[in-house]
Parts: C-alpha cells; structure tokens; sequence
C-alpha cells in the first residue's frame, strides 16, 4: 500500500497507455450492441431455431459474466498486460470466426469464445489503471476516461454498424476489431507497463469451476425471468447458482492461498461502493430495456435511426464521466454521487409522461439526463473499489465490480422488466375486439408478439390492437420510470449515510486540461 501514502505522478507514458487501455473497452461495449443490427439479416442466411436465435444473442453475455473473476484472478497471476494481450489476440480472432460464421451452431460457438475473450479486457484494463495511476486526482482522472471509452463503444456501435449492414453483408460489422486489437498488440507492449502478484501463488482451478458456474447459473436465472417470467426452471437456475456460490467462498476460506481474498469485503467503503455501483447498472439496464422497444416498436423507427436517437444519452454520459473528477475534488464523493442520483430522478420522472404516440422528444430528454446523472456513480464507484484494495489485488477487485456491474444489469433487467410486463398485462385485461386465441395470447405477452401476430390481420381490426398494446406498454414504460426514479433517490438517501466520510481525491496531479 506504499504508493498509496506516497503517490507519484503518472509519466507521460502512462498517459498514453490509456489511450491503448480505451481501444478494448470501446470494443467491449459495441459488441453488446451491434448484435441486435445484425439479427434480421442472419437470421435470413443462417436460419436459425427460434432457441439458437436465443443463444445467438445471450451467449456472449453469458460467457462475459461468468468469466470476469477467473480472468481477473489470473491476470494477477500471470501478469495483466499479458493477460490483456492474450485476450486481444483471442478477440480479434473469434471476430474474424464469428463475421465468416456459415451455421448457427458455428456462431454460437465464435459468440461464446468472443465472451470469454471479452472477460479479459475490462479486469486487465482496470487493474493496470489502478497500476499506473497511483496519485487519487490522476486514477479519479483516468477512470472517468475509461467509464466514457465505454459509453463512447455504445453511441458508435449502432452507427458503424448500420453503415456497414447498408452496404456490406451481416458479419462485416464484426471485423472492426480486428485492425482496433492489431494495434492494441502493436502499441501495448511499447506503452502498457506489466505487473502481477508475486504471491498469488498457482491458480486454483476448481475455485476458478465454481466461480463461473455460480455467475453463469446466477445471470442464466436472471435472463430467463426476464424473457419468460419467474418460472421454475429460473428459480431453480439462481438457487443453484447461489448453492455454488456458497461453496465458492467455503473454500476460498479454507484455502492457505485463496482463489480471491475475501478480505477485500471487509472494506466498508468497498462494499458499499460495490452495492452502489450494482444499483446503478440496475436502474440504467431496467430503463434501457424499455427505451430501445419503444424506439422501435412504438414509434416505428428502424434499428439505425433508432440507434441515433440513443446517442444523445451516450454522449451525456460521457460528458457526466469527465465532469465527475472536476466534482469530486470540491466536492465529498459521496454526495457527487447522491446528487447525480437526483438528477436521474428527474430525468426518469421526465419518463413517466411518456405516452403511445410523439414520445420521442419526451425520451431522448429523459435518458439525456438521467444518463448525465447516473455517470458519478459509475465513475466513482469504481474508483472506491479500486482504490481501496492494494494494487497487488487489483485485478481480482476489478472482476468483482464487473461482475456487479452485470449482475445489477441483469438484475435491472429481470425486476424491471417482469414489472413492466404485469403493468403491460393489466394493461390488455380487454382486449376490445374478437380474436383468435393464438393471437391474443401473443398479444398479452410482449409488445413484439403483439406487432408481428396482428400484421395478418384485417386492417382496422390490426390497427386496434395495435394501438392497444402500444397503450399497455407505454403505461409500463411510465411504470418502469417510477420504479427507477424511485430507487434512485432512496440510493442516493442510503449513499450519503454510507459513504460521506470519505473524501475526494485531492492529491495535486497533473492530468491533460
């Protein structure tokens, strides 16, 4: 913990290292986002089962969440630029296997090894900020650039990708990593320092089995409730993940040199750092949900243009990143986040006036701000986690968060959703006209069904219920609002009690104007 006593100033290669560090995490994002381009046409090429199609979408997260501590445990041990680099050369990899992909199955596979090498980038990159930054103003700094290289991933996503998808076939979309990770291996090496745990002794491979069986099983469970209800294969999905979990942190304690330290939840401010930050991705998640299908599907817009409106609030969450330092130096952390929680308040409050027809004024105002307001907590957060471990743990500290990050997103997205989706159903409870029951139970169930089972329909009778079902789902859009909005300003209530002790980084540093 020496450098945290006596911090030093980041060099000026150490400033451009960051640059490097950014080019897998705008990476990283985008290849969350650019899939949902892509889904129409290669469904027409590959035709995949309504089950593939399903695992298509979902693996890459999956195999993301479950493998973040493994490869943030590992990079401690075998050093995190190499980790990073390795997990490059993978990436760019299974991008080229994933853009030629002639079968579902073959997609699938080249989505999940994509996961797996998408688990090594945000640990290895944090971990290293956390190596290189040691001065708090400079790691305040640095962070905020990394949370914003993240946001920065998803505005850009859906405009490169609807460009090449105007002119180019399904894949192409994929092969924008190829030529970001080549000079990632090129430039790395020369800018990135390495640094590992001298003892952190052998990886301990069943420790590292129960890590990603416990995470998988968990998001497994969480994704399943958000597409199909809280049914039984779900719950039985998330107990099994937590029984996994238990015996996880069993044998960490029992071990002379553990898989991870647990120690590290020992740090108040750590934890509560880690709980907020998985509120955060919660809310945001849970809300995102419902403004891509109302973009789409309520007001008609096509996957591109759709894409465009969502990058006024990336680009607010950038700006609220970078501004967040600037406050943080003036201001205790803990109400800098608090206060960006109000803010969101009000931009989910602004949501809650949504309505079936001319919303879009309405969202991209909301989301501008809420987007604007939910940045602190990102970004400060993460710095909480980071900087309260020493930087020989880094790498496992910087799994954890992610790990919260997309568990909380999950989470959002499963508790949020499934709340929607009753106020949705309640919404529907009669339906005014006479239809089959094929069609009426795909009405009740999603806004999607609703669209796709009534275009068959005669024209005033189709229109009806479409415009019913638009009605139901724009009441639990506003219902999803109130839920975030409401949560948000309760967090900001328990983050001030938790966290207004520690102080900001107000170490004199020497970071780019």
């Amino acid at each position: 913990m020496s450098e945290i006593n006596n911090p030093s100033k980041a060099s000026t290669r150490d400033w451009l290292g960051l640059t490097v560090l950014a080019l897998p995490c705008l990476l990283y994002s985008m290849d969350l986002t650019v899939l949902n381009l892509a889904v129409p046409r290669l469904t027409a090429e590959l035709a995949p089962s309504s089950a593939q199609l399903l695992w298509i979408v979902d693996i890459y997260g999956f195999m993301l969440a479950g493998s973040l501590i493994t490869m943030g445990t590992l990079g401690d041990r075998i050093g995190r630029r190499r980790m990073l680099l390795i997990g490059a050369s993978v990436f760019g990899t299974a991008s080229v296997l994933t853009a030629f992909s002639t079968s579902a199955a073959m997609l699938i596979f080249a989505r999940a090894l994509l996961g797996i090498a998408a688990s090594t980038l945000a640990p290895s990159t944090l971990s290293l900020i956390r190596h290189m930054f040691t001065n708090p103003r400079e790691r305040t700094f640095a962070i905020a650039v990394w949370v914003a290289s993240f946001s920065a991933g998803a505005a850009i996503g859906p405009l490169i990708g609807g460009l090449l998808l105007e002119y180019f076939w399904w894949g192409s979309m994929f092969l924008i990593a190829v030529p970001v990770m080549m000079a990632l291996l090129i430039f790395g090496p020369m800018l990135l320092p390495e640094f590992r745990n001298p003892d952190a002794g052998r990886l301990d491979l069943l420790s590292a089995v129960f890590s990603i069986g416990a995470v998988l099983a968990v998001i497994f469970g969480l994704k399943r409730t958000a597409q199909d209800g809280l049914d039984r294969w779900a719950v039985a999905s998330i107990v099994i993940g937590l029984v996994i979990g238990a015996i996880f942190v069993h044998r960490q304690r029992s071990q002379p040199r553990p898989f991870i330290d647990l120690r590290v939840f020992g740090n108040r401010a750590f934890n509560a750092a880690l709980a907020a930050n998985a509120i955060d991705f919660f809310v945001g998640f849970g809300i995102f949900l419902f403004v891509a299908q109302y973009l789409q599907l309520v007001l008609g817009l096509s996957p591109l243009k759709a894409g465009l409106w969502t990058v006024p609030w990336a680009c607010s969450l950038i700006a609220g990143s970078l501004v967040t330092p600037a406050c943080a130096r003036r201001i205790r952390p803990a109400f800098v986040m608090a206060g960006g929680l109000v803010l969101a308040a009000v931009g989910f409050g602004i949501l809650v006036d949504v309505g079936a027809e001319g919303g879009l004024a309405v969202v991209v105002t909301g989301s501008v701000i809420f987007s604007f307001g939910l940045a602190p907590m990102t970004t400060l957060a993460t710095d909480m986690m980071i900087g309260n471990v020493p930087s020989e743990e880094a790498g496992a500290a910087s799994a954890i968060s992610e790990t919260s990050s997309e568990i909380g997103g999950a989470l959002g997205i499963a508790v949020v959703g499934c709340a929607g989706a009753a106020v949705y159903r309640h919404g529907l409870a009669a339906i005014p006209v006479a239809v089959s029951p094929r069609v009426e139970e795909a009405v009740r169930n999603t806004l999607g069904g609703a669209i796709a089972a009534t275009a068959g329909l005669p024209t005033q009778l189709g229109d009806t219920l479409r415009h019913a079902a638009r009605e139901a789902f724009a009441r639990s859009f506003q219902a999803a609002a109130m839920i975030c909005a409401a949560l948000s300003v309760m967090t900001a209530i328990w983050v001030v009690a938790s966290l207004r002790n520690i102080s900001g980084p107000t170490s004199e540093a020497n970071h780019p104007n």
